[in-house]
């Protein structure tokens, strides 16, 4: 795999994430479900795994920026993998509702799994390591739609994070963003 599909195949990674987080943000802007403090955390996750990917297309790819995704993608699927079991006792409730019958703290398991299989793949060929060919004409609009989207998508949840947490502590269940119900009218 030369350079240059390489950095398409982390383009579309990249997009894919930045897909993950917008969804995110518009349940909890649209539909008004704020996120839980392990919510939160998986979004963080999200951005790891995503900074990972992000500087394989700024740099080129190495073997190193799939590991801080790997990384990344290993933690927030373990934090996903915490909340499945904090709700899968009978009687015990979920956070939010589902979607397509699982609920977001799922699809987000799932969605970690794949990207670390997905970065397994990628690390399989080593010819992408090989000194990195200049981009193309036609590859460089994807990868910097790509990088542009995640980092917008990236302030955007860090502004919503110090909304509804404030200075202090997220709360267990949000019901309002802290950070306004303090503010004087």
């Amino acid at each position: 795999m030369s350079a240059d599909l390489s950095r398409l195949l982390n383009a579309i990674g990249l997009l894919g994430i930045g897909t993950v987080l917008a969804l995110a943000l518009v349940d909890q802007i649209w539909f008004g479900e704020l996120p839980c403090p392990l919510c939160i955390l998986q979004r963080a996750g999200f951005f790891a795994a995503g900074f990972g990917i992000a500087l394989n297309l700024i740099f080129g790819p190495k073997p190193s920026h799939y590991g801080v995704a790997i990384i990344g993608a290993v933690a927030g699927g373990a934090i996903s993998m915490r909340q499945i079991l904090l709700h899968i006792v009978p009687g015990t409730g979920s956070y939010g509702d589902a979607v397509f019958g699982l609920h977001l703290y799922t699809w987000a398991f799932i969605a970690f799994g794949l990207m670390i299989v997905g970065c397994a793949i990628m690390l399989l060929d080593d010819r992408q390591f090989s000194r990195a060919e200049p981009m193309s004409m036609r590859l460089k609009v994807l990868p910097l739609t790509a990088l542009l989207v995640f980092l917008a998508l990236a302030l955007g949840n860090i502004a919503s994070t110090v909304a509804i947490c404030g200075a202090g502590l997220c709360p267990e269940s949000p019901s309002s963003y802290m950070l306004f119900d303090n503010m004087p009218l």
